[in-house]
């Protein structure tokens, strides 16, 4: 009869540790598979990365009746990062930086002049985010003067926040330069912001009166939500800023306006402010008829200037100056308010100070807000 082996306590114990590192070894492939599995359920309806568009295709895009850039060598990444410049002489409006980390925007608001940037096309398309990071360290290099890098004026900022979060982590590899946001997006889009707290990034949102936001604006979160991601994020310690702009004179517009300047304040009070009445450019009505836009928002326009079709020089001023004696009364400083691509006139006429052919929202001024 065989003699029986008993098993010695080293070889249990060698037993014992096998098998915590096959158990270990399995859990960790489940989880490795779980991690792939939701990765696969949020990209969908996402496009691959092989499909993304390269740089010189953002590079190239123009602002409906801008004229072409005469400073070339302002511009870096192939055009990613691209001075911002157009100066006719009736338009306070001049240069500042655009980053064109991507085009487009899934809000679709009825006037929005993407359309006619874009020619109809308002689906968002994104760059490769290495090409972005890359010509960000060119521009930090090379770009001596503190600065503001805007990042939506060809998209929302927030629409595809994955990336969003990489570009402002690379602002915070430098002290000199600050990253812009700028979005109608609700608090589910600010998460990385509230995770990890920046100190280059400005945080700005474009709030409208909620009947102005019920007609044009119906696939943006609702005035109430974007007022909310504002509060979050200034609660956080960012300097956050609003864009109520285009201001459209709808019956009852002072009691709308008045309504939504007390659920801004009731918030958060904001670092800056930036007004601006609607702005029609060719193109962009073009395509929003061409697109079966309701196009009502259209009917306000009396005049021609340098930045397409305008409410009259009146009805502007009488706006202009309802929100400022407004923003007094309620304590905020008038030298934090500014007007978007309004005319020379308009700023003369209401006296107020303006740097020329500069960006009063996205220039200097705007970077020491």
């Amino acid at each position: 009869m065989p003699e029986r082996v008993l098993l010695t306590e080293p070889l249990q114990q060698s037993e014992a540790a096998a098998d915590h590192i096959k158990y270990r070894n399995a859990a960790l492939k489940a989880w490795v598979t779980i991690k792939r599995k939701r990765r696969e359920a949020a990209s969908r309806g996402v496009r691959k990365i092989e499909e993304f568009v390269p740089p010189a295709v953002v590079g190239s895009i123009s602002h409906p009746e801008m004229p072409p850039l005469q400073i070339t060598e302002d511009s870096f990444g192939r055009g990613l990062i691209k001075i911002f410049q157009k100066t006719p002489e009736d338009i306070v409006c001049g240069r500042f930086w655009e980053l064109r980390w991507a085009f487009g925007c899934p809000l679709d608001c009825n006037y929005c002049y993407l359309r006619g940037t874009m020619k109809g096309r308002m689906r968002p398309s994104f760059v490769k985010i290495e090409h972005v990071l890359a010509a960000l360290d060119e521009a930090f290099d090379r770009i001596k003067t503190p600065s503001l890098f805007n990042s939506g004026e060809l998209s929302d900022s927030l629409m595809n926040p994955f990336l969003m979060a990489r570009i402002a982590d690379r602002f915070e590899s430098q002290d000199k330069h600050k990253l812009v946001t700028l979005s109608k997006f609700g608090p589910k889009a600010v998460g990385f912001l509230l995770e990890k707290p920046r100190k280059q990034v400005i945080c700005a949102w474009s709030i409208n009166a909620t009947e102005v936001a019920k007609l044009w604006e119906k696939a943006a979160a609702s005035p109430e939500k974007r007022i909310e991601a504002a509060m979050l994020v200034s609660e956080a310690g960012y300097d956050t800023r609003v864009r109520i702009d285009p201001i459209f004179p709808i019956d009852g517009w002072r009691s709308h306006y008045e309504d939504l300047l007390h659920g801004i304040f009731s918030a958060f009070e904001p670092r800056r402010i930036i007004l601006g009445t609607p702005r029609g450019l060719w193109k962009t009505i073009r395509y929003a008829k061409a697109a079966g836009i309701d196009m009502s928002w259209a009917n306000f326009f009396k005049e021609d200037s340098g930045w397409g079709k305008k409410l009259d020089f009146e009805q502007r001023s009488e706006i202009y100056e309802w929100f400022y004696d407004k923003l007094s009364s309620m304590g905020y400083d008038q030298r934090r308010i500014s007007m978007c691509k309004e005319t020379t006139s308009m700023w003369d006429g209401l006296k107020k100070d303006y740097t020329p052919m500069t960006c009063q929202c996205y220039g200097p001024r705007g970077y020491s807000a």
